[in-house]
C-alpha cells in the first residue's frame, strides 16, 4: 500500500484556527489525536514546511496531508464470538455485548471488539490508527449495541463525515433512576471532563463542547421509566452524563450515580424492587438499539436495528410486575 496524499486550502475564514483543529473541522476522515500523531511525525505540512499542532492558519495556505499506509498492528486477532447483524464488502455492523471494550488502549489489549474484528477480517480500514483499525465510533465497555465499522478507507471517510454532519442516526433505549421530568424532550447541555473525575463527563460552563440529546418516554414504572433516545452529538459518555446532570441516571450506572446512591433515595417497597432489578442487571442499562446512514457504495439509506439485550429485558419485565416471567 501507497502513502495517501490529501491536500486542503485554507481561507480567510479559517484565520485564527489551530492546525490541527482546522483539519479535524475540514472532515478529512481522521481523528484529532490521529491528526496530532501525524504533525509530531512531519507527515502534515503546510505550505511545504513543518509546524506544530497548535500553528495558527493565516489563510490561503496549502495543508499537505501524507497518511503513510497502517503498520502491522501489535494488537493480535482473537477468536471472539461476534454477533453480526449486517456485512458486506465495505463495513459491517456489530451487535456489541456489555462487557466488551471496543478497542485497545492501556490495561485492554485484548479481549476487545477490535481483537475480535481482526479475526473475523483482516481488511479493516487504517485510517485510524494500528490500535482502532475500522473503528468509526465506539460503545462504553457497559453499554451494549450497534457499531459500524468500515472496512476500506473510502467507507471510513463517508461514515465519519456523516457523524460529524450528524447524519449518521444513532438510537438508544435506557432505563433511569426515577422518572423523567416530562415525556419527551430534549437535552441541550455541555458537557466536559470532570476536574475532579478524569474518568467521567460533566456539565460544565468551561471547556465543554455542545450536546444534544432527544428523548421519549415509551414506558413509565413508579421507580423508572424506560426512554428511546437519538444522539443529535457524539461526546464521550453523552446519554449517561445528560440524565445523571437531570437527576435521573441510567439505572445500574454506578459511575454516574445509578445503583448504591440511587437506592438510598428510596423509600423501602421501592428499595425492595430496585434490589431485584439491579440484581439482573450488573452494568448500566443503556443500549444502542439502531443505527442508519447512507451506504458509501449504494448513495442509499441504510438502517439496522438489534433486540434488547436479555438483561434489560429482564429488568423490564421485573417492573411491569411480571415477575414469574423468568426464573434464576
Amino acid at each position: 500500500m501507497e502513502t495517501k496524499t490529501l491536500h486542503v486550502r485554507s481561507a480567510s475564514q479559517d484565520k485564527g484556527k489551530r492546525l490541527d483543529i482546522f483539519l479535524t473541522e475540514k472532515g478529512i476522515g481522521l481523528s484529532r489525536s490521529r491528526i496530532q500523531n501525524l504533525i509530531s511525525q512531519h507527515e502534515i505540512l503546510v505550505d511545504s514546511k513543518v509546524t506544530k499542532s497548535h500553528y495558527k492558519i493565516r489563510g490561503n495556505e496549502v495543508v499537505s496531508v501524507f497518511i503513510p499506509p497502517p503498520t502491522q498492528s501489535e494488537i493480535k486477532p482473537e477468536n471472539i464470538p461476534l454477533h453480526i447483524l449486517y456485512e458486506d464488502q465495505d463495513l459491517l455492523v456489530v451487535n456489541k455485548p456489555a462487557g466488551m471494550v471496543t478497542h485497545p488502549a492501556a490495561g485492554n489489549f485484548s479481549g476487545t471488539l477490535v481483537n475480535a474484528l481482526l479475526f473475523h477480517c483482516r481488511d479493516l480500514s487504517g485510517i485510524n490508527g494500528v490500535l482502532r483499525p475500522g473503528i468509526v465510533h465506539r460503545l462504553d465497555k457497559g453499554t451494549s449495541g450497534l457499531l459500524v465499522v468500515a472496512k476500506n478507507d473510502l467507507t471510513h471517510r463517508s461514515l465519519a463525515l456523516q457523524l460529524k454532519a450528524r447524519t449518521l442516526s444513532r438510537e438508544y433505549r435506557a432505563l433511569t433512576c426515577g422518572n423523567m421530568p416530562s415525556s419527551e424532550g430534549r437535552i441541550e447541555v455541555p458537557i466536559g471532563r470532570s476536574a475532579k473525575d478524569r474518568k467521567k463527563m460533566v456539565a460544565s460552563p468551561s471547556k465543554s463542547k455542545e450536546s444534544v440529546t432527544l428523548f421519549w418516554v415509551s414506558e413509565s414504572f413508579d421507580i423508572s421509566d424506560f426512554l428511546s433516545l437519538k444522539l443529535l452529538t457524539g461526546r464521550t459518555h453523552q446519554i449517561r452524563a445528560h440524565l445523571s446532570y437531570l437527576g435521573k441516571p441510567v439505572l445500574g450506572d454506578e459511575q454516574y450515580g445509578g445503583r448504591k446512591k440511587w437506592i438510598n433515595h428510596l423509600n423501602l417497597l421501592q428499595r425492595s424492587l430496585a434490589y431485584e432489578v439491579l440484581r439482573v442487571l450488573p452494568r448500566q442499562a443503556l443500549h444502542a438499539k439502531k443505527i442508519g446512514f447512507v451506504h458509501p457504495r449504494t448513495n442509499k439509506y441504510f438502517e439496522v436495528e438489534s433486540d434488547l439485550p436479555e438483561d434489560i429485558s429482564k429488568a423490564l419485565k421485573l417492573l411491569r410486575g411480571e415477575k414469574n416471567a423468568f426464573s434464576h
